[in-house]
């Protein structure tokens, strides 16, 4: 008997229309998965390792340069300029002789004083004979003693003069311009020159006074000028202020450094960097933090097996901050690769192209 239900008429067709339906999605689906795959977009980074480093804690400041002793070379006396021993810029040791002003008439006072010193001290010699003897009073014995001690002093203040017509250097230094010439009459106090000690160089500074506790006698700074670009020179202090200005709340400190090149000079402008104290801890680069309202994100790359790489957000919590480095507390491992360049393009799970790794392989195949 015929089968008149419809249904059961049509099962086969349908089976048949589901097998290849079924068929063909199986032959698709990795087609379209792949071009899934290819249409998400790839990120071209740069990163940077989480390490270890000195993270130092330092204080800036500014200062002027002064030289360890300096002094303007004057006259005592007013006369005039009879010899100069000296030319500009001259290095001198102490005790050389600068300048000699006209000495003649003290030359003269001098002899003459000793001459009359000399026949004084013979006059008394006889008088103290006839004392033994008795052929002479005491009195003028003491009058002859006294009179021999006043030529004496008169002859020590000459000389005192006469030496002071030489100018002698008082120290070891570098000399300034000769202001005076040969022949030229000088006044007392006239300047003749300047003289400084470069072998060292003191620098003030002040800081605030919160920093009071930090700082200590032989602590190292290094000081810096526009003259010598990067430069580092390094002293230590040797002065701390008794007292804290009441109007700046700063405390004034005094630093020296030594310059045996010269190279330093007196009026220099130096930055002053103090090393408060050194640490080793993680840290990263500013360029890798991203702030969101109070908290702090990074994002770090991940290889998954199949060699694919993917930025992965990760929250770190930071301590302090130098200029161009952050302290890490928490939230990343030493040896992790962290996006310092790119992030803004970034989301969580992105991929990504790591350019600084490709430049490194690049350079090694080289």
């Amino acid at each position: 008997m015929p089968n008149n239900n419809p249904i059961a008429n049509r099962l086969p067709l349908f089976m048949l229309l589901f097998l290849l339906v079924g068929i063909v999605v199986y032959i698709q689906w990795p087609k379209t998965e792949q071009k899934a795959q290819k249409s998400q977009r790839i990120v071209s980074v740069r990163t940077v390792t989480v390490a270890w480093g000195e993270f130092k804690d330092s204080i800036e400041a500014v200062g002027t340069a002064r030289a360890h002793e300096q002094v303007l070379i004057t006259s005592k006396y007013s006369d005039l300029v009879d010899k100069i021993f000296f030319n500009d810029g001259q290095l001198v040791k102490q005790g050389d002789e600068l300048i000699r002003l006209n000495n003649q008439e003290e030359l003269a006072k001098v002899s003459e004083l000793e001459a009359n010193l000399s026949e004084s001290m013979a006059q008394l010699k006889r008088f103290q004979d006839l004392l033994n003897s008795k052929a002479t009073s005491k009195s003028l014995v003491d009058q002859q003693e006294a009179k021999t001690k006043a030529i004496a002093a008169q002859l020590q203040s000459a000389r005192t003069k006469l030496n002071d017509l030489v100018i002698k250097a008082p120290f070891d230094g570098i000399l300034g311009f000769r202001e005076v010439s040969v022949g030229a009459y000088i006044d007392a106090g006239s300047v003749i020159t300047s003289l400084d000690d470069l072998s060292l160089i003191k620098v003030d500074f002040t800081l605030p006074e919160r920093f009071l506790p930090t700082i200590k006698l032989g602590q190292l700074v290094a000081a810096y000028n526009v003259a010598y670009q990067n430069k580092k020179f390094t002293g230590k202090i040797t002065s701390i202020d008794s007292r804290v200005n009441p109007v700046t709340r700063t405390l004034k400190v005094r630093a020296e450094i030594p310059n045996e090149n010269l190279a330093l000079r007196p009026g220099m402008l130096l930055n002053i960097n103090l090393v408060r104290q050194v640490e080793t801890l993680l840290q990263l680069p500013e360029s890798t933090i991203i702030p969101i309202e109070d908290k702090h994100f990074i994002f770090v790359v991940q290889t998954n097996e199949e060699q694919i790489q993917s930025a992965v957000r990760k929250e770190v919590k930071i301590g302090r901050r130098l200029p161009g480095t952050v302290e890490i507390l928490a939230g990343v491992n030493q040896g992790e690769q962290v996006v310092a360049q790119g992030a803004l393009k970034l989301r969580d799970g992105s991929l990504v192209k790591v350019l600084n790794q490709v430049e490194n392989q690049t350079g090694e195949d080289e």
